[in-house]
């Protein structure tokens, strides 16, 4: 597995610069086999880095550019009357793929943002009573803007809580954006990205990472960071972390390990996807999502971490 991940962290890296934090973290979600939201202001690499991660891996990847226009049906497919067959036949949306990138989601109104629910958490797709189950692996790659931005409807609740992590792209230093240029001057690298990584093998890659170890006292440690949580919202203008929240850190922490070489869970994997994963699922409408990552923030800092041997007995 550890020649697997390499292998795309090195293809995006030909692509991305300076951005390998958030790339490790976007490969946890793939080994965890969970969804991605990145958000940040248009022209900082979102795309890219999702296009760049599509085309490491060798599945079918489809792209829906969200706009206010678009109709649920454009997301999942309909049943429409062929002639010549004399019935009615199913057309299939670009959800029936193996990476999705749906950019700009926000664009779109909440009525056609929903159309993706139940395909990124049940991995199926329910058109005039009849579902059709997606093939694994599945993987929604999402970019929005800052609700801030004109033309933008803000994601639901439920919608907020499918996306294993939500992640920003952040700034660049003189010397990266240096760097950058040199690679694009003479040519579009990501053009020339070819997949290095099979099916198999990232099915192989989701297996194996459920197969990490988290001992006892780490599970205990997640289970009070979450309940944490609920205890400040009874103060608070916001709910706390959902069951669904709690399950999301365990996979995104053993696939945070996976990526980092190991086959078991340390503190240090809980502490850097705290945030990631459970700002977003701070309920509120009132809150700003920095002050969300803040809170999670003096939770981490505030609850005692365990110390153990982490390996596998």
């Amino acid at each position: 597995m550890d020649r697997v991940i390499a292998r795309v962290r090195e293809n995006i890296a030909s692509v991305m610069v300076g951005k390998e934090a958030v790339t490790d973290l976007i490969l946890a979600a793939l080994a965890a086999g969970g969804h991605i939201l990145l958000e940040d202001v248009p022209g900082t690499g979102k795309t890219t880095l999702a296009k760049a991660l599509a085309r490491s891996v060798d599945l079918k990847y489809r792209r829906i550019q969200f706009t206010p226009d678009l109709l649920p049906s454009d997301v999942t497919g309909l049943n429409y009357f062929n002639q010549e067959k004399g019935s009615f036949v199913f057309r299939e949306g670009p959800v029936f793929t193996g990476v999705l990138l749906a950019d700009e989601i926000n664009r779109a109104t909440p009525r056609t943002q929903a159309a993706l629910l139940e395909c990124m958490e049940e991995r199926q797709v329910t058109v005039d009573g009849e579902t059709r189950e997606l093939e694994a692996p599945f993987l929604v790659i999402a970019t929005e803007n800052p609700i801030e931005t004109l033309g933008c409807f803000p994601l639901p609740e439920a919608q907020l809580d499918r996306f294993l992590m939500k992640l920003s792209m952040g700034t660049i230093s003189a010397e990266e954006e240096l760097a950058m240029i040199r690679r694009f001057i003479d040519g579009q690298p990501l053009a020339e990205l070819r997949p290095v990584a099979a099916k198999e093998d990232i099915l192989s890659l989701q297996r194996s990472c459920q197969a990490v170890f988290v001992h006892e006292d780490l599970r205990k440690y997640l289970v009070d960071l979450i309940q944490a949580t609920r205890r400040q919202a009874r103060t608070g203008s916001f709910e706390g972390v959902s069951p669904r929240g709690t399950l999301s850190l365990l996979r995104a922490a053993q696939g945070f390990a996976l990526v980092q070489g190991r086959d078991y869970v340390v503190p240090e994997d809980i502490h850097t996807l705290a945030v990631p994963v459970l700002a977003h699922r701070l309920l509120s409408g009132e809150l700003p999502y920095e002050a969300k990552q803040e809170k999670i923030r003096l939770l981490l800092h505030s609850a005692p971490v365990p110390t153990e041997d982490w390996k596998r007995p």
